[in-house]
């Protein structure tokens, strides 16, 4: 990494006003040399953003949602992550939704204009080459890369554009009621402390979660590449279980990223890369441990879009390319509770019917195995079947990979499905590697599969079809892709 900004590395340089308004140590003529010499390289005839209409008519229904008061939404701030160093940025889901940028310290402001609201977004704009900002902070365009201008976030965003740091001084002397979305940038809060209050907040958070539940033509389109990447991403692993075999779960997770990376923003959650009993452990990101031939691999890895869309899948390989007999058993279990679950979403049912079917099925299996005594009403009356499922069978997808997670429990769980909305289905077993009460042999085994289905008029639409779910066709598939490498 290169030195601080206009100091040796490591050095904390304060900044001093001189003649230039620069940092200690910089000569006047160095100052000057800097500060001229640059060619105009301002952007104009910006094409908007391919999500602007959207983004305005979102804008539009929280407008009318909130009449008369101001809205304020940011969009978060950097973080440390050591020392002198930050985590990469990623924009509060708020603030992306309903403007499309994704630049840190922006704020979108919503100001009551007679029956609606006109809009503005505050940002950073780019850096001043005459006082130095540009080459001299740890956040000049020299050290971080060009910002648009003001100018240049009006055409792509379609939103008048100000400067951000003067937006606190703003609030803090603005009147009326307000609301903001906390938790990602506390200075805008700290400028509204005595105007708001977390009830009505935590009313506009809630809002905004239950409106990103059906999504638009842009949405779904954005969802299905990220479905498509990660399928992608899937395949990538398979032809590489050899080189994990060598090494552990970290070369899966970084080859999965590798696709995240070149064809998207991210991964859109922590990649679960667990083979053998790690694939029990239900959040298993430490990817540390070996991969064995004639175990499992559960892979469970989504792409986030440059739009900040992600899929989430779940696929439970043979490492060897061919389940053994038990395995196969379990697995097909779980792919008949799927299969079940997938059947029950269409427009009308209760959000809850999914999570039903594909319990019923593995508490009818798990009888039938003889690990819990029937009869199955009994066992899901009493929750009995959780020992081994342990989760719920779905939730929203969209920009958060646990979307609309604030929307009220009527408005969600105990909701009704409509068009448009996008939801995981992903049962699973899991025989903890210490658990006495079931057979030595399933000791150790997990197993999920997950796909991201889209509610359509007429029922459904499977958008992670793409990567196969029957484990004979897991079996073909994998096989050649280690044939294609």
């Amino acid at each position: 990494m290169a030195a601080d900004a206009a100091g040796t590395e490591g050095e904390e340089q304060p900044i001093k006003q001189r003649k230039n308004g620069l940092y200690p140590g910089v000569s006047d003529e160095l100052a000057e040399n800097m500060s001229t010499g640059w060619a105009d390289t301002e952007l104009h005839g910006l094409e908007p953003i391919p999500q602007a209409e959207q983004t305005a008519a979102r804008r539009a229904a929280l407008s009318a949602r909130y009449p008369g008061e101001r809205l304020v939404i940011p969009a978060g701030n950097l973080k440390t992550r050591s020392n002198d160093t930050e985590y990469s940025f990623r924009a509060s889901t708020e603030y992306a939704y309903l403007t499309g940028d994704q630049t840190e310290d922006g704020v979108l402001v919503l100001e009551p204009r007679g029956e609606g609201h006109s809009a503005t977004i505050h940002l950073l704009p780019r850096s001043n080459r005459e006082n130095g900002e540009f080459w001299l902070s740890g956040q000049g365009e020299l050290w971080v890369g060009r910002r648009h201008s003001l100018a240049e976030a009006e055409q792509l965003l379609g939103i008048p554009a100000e400067d951000v740091r003067e937006l606190a001084g703003k609030l803090s002397e603005a009147t009326g009621p307000v609301r903001v979305v906390r938790g990602h940038d506390a200075a805008i809060e700290a400028a509204l402390t005595d105007k708001v209050t977390a009830e009505r907040d935590e009313e506009l958070r809630v809002y905004l979660s239950e409106a990103r539940a059906v999504k638009d033509a842009f949405e779904i389109g954005e969802l299905q590449k990220a479905c498509d990447s990660t399928a992608r991403g899937f395949e990538d692993v398979v032809k590489v279980l050899d080189k994990a075999e060598a090494t552990s779960e970290r070369y899966i997770e970084g080859t999965f990223f590798l696709r995240a990376r070149v064809e998207g923003n991210d991964i859109g959650y922590g990649s679960i890369c667990a083979a053998g009993p790690h694939a029990t452990t239900l959040h298993w990101v430490r990817n540390d441990g070996p991969v064995r031939s004639g175990d499992l691999l559960l892979l469970d890895a989504g792409v986030e879009t440059h739009t900040l869309y992600t899929a989430d899948i779940t696929r439970t390989l043979p490492i060897s390319g061919r389940y053994t007999e038990l395995q196969r058993k379990i697995y097909d279990a779980v792919y008949e509770a799927q299969e079940a679950g997938i059947a029950a979403v269409r427009p009308g049912a209760k959000y809850r019917d999914f999570h039903d079917a594909a319990q019923r099925v593995l508490a009818t299996k798990l009888v039938e195995w003889g690990l819990v005594e029937g009869p199955v009403e009994r066992v899901l009356e009493l929750g009995l079947q959780r020992r081994w499922t342990l989760h719920g069978t779905g939730h929203m997808l969209g920009m958060d990979v646990h979307d609309c997670a604030a929307a009220r429990t009527e408005a969600y769980v105990d909701g009704t499905l409509e068009p448009g909305m996008c939801l995981t289905v992903e049962p699973g077993l899991y025989f903890q590697a210490d658990d006495l009460t079931v057979p030595e042999e399933y000791r150790g085994i997990g197993v999920r599969i997950e796909d991201d289905i889209l509610v359509t008029k007429d029922g459904n639409r499977n958008l992670s079809a793409a990567l196969p779910r029957r484990a004979d066709e897991v079996e073909a598939w994998m096989a050649s892709l280690k044939n294609d490498k």
